[in-house]
């Protein structure tokens, strides 16, 4: 119900318009948006068929990858249906609460993945650095409780933003997001009322798990290369250095479009619309769309087994 001339009361229904500014182009951009998504459904199923089929990836490594591969076809899910259905379909409404369910999924998934990168990057700095006490270190139980923890520390940073949007903001200038789906600090912006504590407590969560995630990554890689680099033989350095180098890819890929579309959106006033929204995008699905792909290359074993696959 409209108060005034310039607010909304409680909207039942948003509105998402896609990518402004290429409305003209939005179907053909749905194209390769939909090719990256089949693409990561696939490669990570059959990521996920052959960690489970095969006893000889019953290890963590191949357990954390299992978990990210998850992780992925969740978050592309959550996003790409509605997405497509306004590229293509022109249906651009979406009911309040789903987008906020819809919000809640797309940085619970960010923050289980994020926690997952940083339990691999661990992985491989004990596998590499203390290789005689990694499976007594690395047992089943922890990787359980590992998984358990990064779900557990998602949902409780991330449900806190729900109700601070749901409790404190009555008054919206508008129901239409300039976006192609429901984000935190593009939910936020249709207030008409203070959103400071918002803000601030999205700056809070970003920088308590990325910036957390990626401090800790950062200095096992170090004390990896570190180790690495001091091993006398060169074969053996390269194939350390080998088996790390498909993580870093992941690594970098993850962070630096998260980083960029995090502060696009918060400090990037003479960043176009359809630039940030095009990354933002980009960063959701290029992760589950690149990890089968660089894991399938990069790992010899995962490769044979997924050919033995193909040909049965």
């Amino acid at each position: 119900m409209s108060i005034s001339n310039m607010t909304v009361f409680m909207p039942s229904v948003l509105t998402l318009i896609g990518i402004p500014g290429l409305e003209s182009v939005q179907c053909w951009i749905g194209i390769p948006f939909c090719a990256m998504y089949l693409t990561a459904l696939i490669g990570n199923s059959m990521l996920l068929i052959t960690i489970v089929s095969e006893r000889s990836f019953h290890e963590p490594m191949y357990i954390f990858l299992g978990m990210l591969g998850v992780t992925d076809i969740a978050l592309a899910t959550t996003i790409m249906p509605k997405m497509l259905g306004i590229l293509w379909f022109h249906v651009p409404e979406i009911n309040f609460d789903s987008c906020l369910l819809q919000m809640f999924l797309i940085h619970t998934f960010q923050g289980i993945e994020s926690g997952i990168l940083l339990a691999m990057a661990v992985d491989r700095y004990v596998a590499i650095c203390y290789p005689l006490r990694h499976s007594a270190i690395f047992t089943y139980q922890l990787v359980a409780q590992i998984g358990a923890m990064v779900t557990l520390r998602a949902v409780i940073l991330v449900a806190p933003s729900l109700v601070l949007i749901r409790c404190r903001f009555q008054f919206y200038h508008t129901t239409i997001i300039s976006h192609c789906y429901c984000e935190h600090m593009a939910v936020v912006k249709l207030a008409a009322e203070n959103v400071r504590v918002n803000k601030i407590y999205g700056l809070f969560v970003a920088f308590a798990v990325a910036g957390f995630d990626l401090i800790f990554i950062t200095l096992s890689y170090i004390q990896i290369f570190i180790t690495v680099f001091r091993l006398p033989q060169k074969e053996a350095r390269w194939k350390a250095f080998n088996t790390c180098i498909a993580h870093i890819c992941v690594f970098l890929q993850f962070y630096l479009l998260a980083f960029f579309s995090f502060f696009t959106h918060r400090f990037g006033a003479h960043v176009p619309p359809y630039i940030h929204i095009l990354f933002s995008s980009l960063y959701l699905l290029v992760p589950p769309f690149l990890n089968p792909l660089v894991y399938g290359a990069k790992t010899k074993l995962i490769r044979i087994h997924v050919v033995k696959i193909f040909f049965s």
